[in-house]
């Protein structure tokens, strides 16, 4: 075990943990952030997608021992009322269905769009290909993150 301080969505988080032990599970089952989802964990789905120092990340892989003073952005730290551009995209074109996959597909969208405010659709599609939607709302999805971009 050893002990880590955290920078989590703008806040110091002191955990003690195995070095190995992946970013997901320090938030989930630590921080008790729960926002940020696992699914297939090997970093292949995306539901687990956080932003670490403003980079898409794939946290069910990624060792809390690499995480290092790096800023560290969950779903919960991505905006204070659900009012990140992406967010309200996201309302605005119902995309949730059963909502696991939403955390990992808004995180995703919202660093793509970040380097990439002015996509088109085909960078679009490729930049949210890595996230895997069980419901298959992929359509909403292109809509709401080409609406997110204009706001």
């Amino acid at each position: 075990m050893a002990q880590y301080t955290l920078n989590i969505n703008g806040e110091q988080r002191t955990v003690d943990v195995d070095p190995d032990t992946p970013l997901l599970w320090v938030l989930r089952d630590d921080l008790k952030l729960v926002g940020t989802k696992y699914g297939c964990g090997v970093a292949q789905c995306g539901v687990c997608t956080v932003h670490v120092n403003g980079v898409a990340m794939r946290s069910c892989t990624f060792p809390v021992s690499g995480v290092g003073v790096a800023e560290v952005t969950t779903i919960e730290g991505l905006s204070k009322n659900g009012d990140h551009p992406v967010q309200k995209a996201w309302k605005q074109h119902d995309v949730p269905q059963c909502g696991y996959c939403q955390a990992g597909q808004i995180m995703t969208a919202a660093a793509f769009l970040k380097d990439n405010p002015n996509p088109s659709e085909k960078e679009i599609a490729a930049a949210m290909n890595g996230v895997i939607c069980r419901c298959a709302t992929y359509t909403q999805i292109k809509a709401a993150v080409k609406a997110a971009a204009k706001l």
